[in-house]
């Protein structure tokens, strides 16, 4: 086969071509209403997730409607990692949807709370705006997501995110039905789709929708193993954003230990010294005395801070960018694993030792250790195989209810841990050296600047004082 032939096959069948392929399309037949229609690519969720990105890029809200729940796991896989959080991903049953939408809300926060150079892109900058614009709905939507119960979310949530996907039993439940570009993924148009001329689009030939996940009342070990399901998927996401945080945080504290944490002990031990100094000349000075063990509290407080960031340096790679494919992987892994889904104490111990290998190999880039997980992982649960015969039984169900109320529970305990990490000292910092060093200004730098000036005056201090 020729060269040029070979190239323009690859061409061809690549998802993002094709995505940009269709939006050009859709642009180039705005007056006209009609639906276009476009053959089944040979990468189909790999191409809706790439027309999700682009819609993204070219500032279009997006609506994507599959048959059933069915395609979700994968298409929610395959969207671009640095721009998930917009995207809103529900199942159709109502106790799934509400999972996957706090998930998402709380992925969301925690991304506009970082502010990565992934999050600059003109999509974020919209993000961000629209946000600004539904302040109230926001904020409403974010305490929802906090209460970590059952109830109902505030019901125009959905118009928070620029791109939603979602099958056809669910779309009628959805209030923000509309948006600029609607793609029909295998699926007719339901009857209340109001969609804009020339703006929807239809691909592939329609399947018949096997009720995917619709559940009878009584049907509570399917319900366990869908909220099992979707819990799993949405605490992978969340995993791999805590262990990111954690990550760059960690790296952020062995520069600030090497450059201010150091001089800072060295500042406040010459201050105390200082402080000691002049107590001992005024004995009966209670004032002086005072402010002396306060600053002996705070040199020693300094000192174990320092003691810390030393020895969480020491332990941490020096280097932290991952890239999508090391990301892809750890949530694989999380998704996989996760010591919430054990059957026993035994595979809970096993699963917790793999997931800390994992959470390691991530933070130091380690692609082959990553492997290395998977691959024990492939092993051990081949051997440990569950008994199809106990399905349904009375212990199934109840060990379907306890890995369920583990998944809620580490749900919450992520949540609370990024608050926790978005509410430090530290992060503050280190968000406000990001921000300066987008200024050109190297904020630590004149920190260490100042705590220098401060240390040589205290040394003059204690050399007038000693002469």
């Amino acid at each position: 086969m020729p060269a040029a032939s070979t190239a323009c096959d690859l061409d061809r069948d690549d998802p993002a071509r094709i995505a940009e392929r269709w939006l050009a399309g859709l642009a180039a037949s705005s007056l006209v209403a009609v639906l276009r229609d476009e053959e089944l690519p040979r990468q189909p969720i790999a191409t809706l997730a790439a027309f999700a990105t682009v819609a993204l890029q070219a500032g279009r809200t997006l609506l994507i409607l599959v048959p059933d729940d069915d395609p979700l796991p994968e298409l929610s896989n395959a969207l671009d990692i640095a721009l998930r959080p917009l995207c809103l991903v529900l199942p159709a049953a109502d106790f799934a949807a509400r999972i996957a939408l706090r998930a998402t809300l709380s992925l969301l926060g925690s991304r506009l709370a970082r502010d990565t150079e992934a999050t600059q892109g003109a999509a974020w900058v919209r993000q961000r705006q629209h946000i600004a614009d539904h302040a109230e709905l926001w904020q409403q939507a974010r305490a929802w997501a906090a209460q970590n119960d059952r109830s109902d979310c505030p019901v125009p949530v959905a118009k928070l995110f620029p791109v939603r996907i979602l099958p056809l039993g669910a779309f009628r439940s959805l209030q923000q039905q509309a948006a600029d570009i609607t793609l029909l993924y295998r699926c007719h148009a339901p009857a209340e789709l109001v969609a804009p001329s020339g703006r929807m689009l239809r691909v592939g030939q329609c399947a018949e929708a096997r009720g995917g996940h619709a559940l009878a009342a009584n049907d509570e070990t399917a319900r366990l193993i869908l909220e099992r399901e979707q819990l799993t998927r949405d605490i992978g996401d969340l995993e791999l954003e805590l262990a990111t945080v954690q990550a760059e945080v960690a790296e952020f504290m062995r520069y600030y230990y090497e450059r201010v944490g150091q001089r800072m002990a060295q500042r406040d031990a010459l201050q105390a010294r200082l402080a000691a100094e002049e107590a001992a000349r005024a004995p009966q000075d209670i004032g002086i005395g005072a402010a002396a063990r306060q600053w002996q509290q705070q040199a020693e407080q300094s000192a174990r801070e320092t003691d810390r960031f030393a020895e969480a340096a020491a332990e941490e790679a020096p280097v932290f960018r991952p890239g999508n494919d090391i990301k892809r992987l750890f949530r694989q892994i999380a998704q996989q694993i996760h010591p919430d889904r054990a059957g026993d104490e035994a595979d809970r111990a096993w699963r917790t030792r793999l997931m800390s290998e994992a959470n390691r190999a991530y933070r130091h880039g380690d692609v082959g250790a990553l492997h290395e997980v998977a691959a024990l992982w492939a092993e051990g649960n081949a051997a440990t195989a569950p008994d199809p015969s106990a399905a349904g039984s009375v212990r199934h169900v109840a060990l379907l209810g306890q890995q369920v109320a583990c998944l809620r529970v580490r749900l919450g305990e992520i949540e609370r841990e990024l608050h926790r990490l978005f509410g430090s000292r530290l992060y503050e910092l280190f968000i406000a050296n990001r921000q300066a060093q987008r200024q050109g200004r190297d904020l630590l730098g004149e920190m260490a600047a100042q705590l220098d000036a401060s240390i040589a005056e205290l040394k003059r201090s204690c050399g007038a004082g000693a002469a």
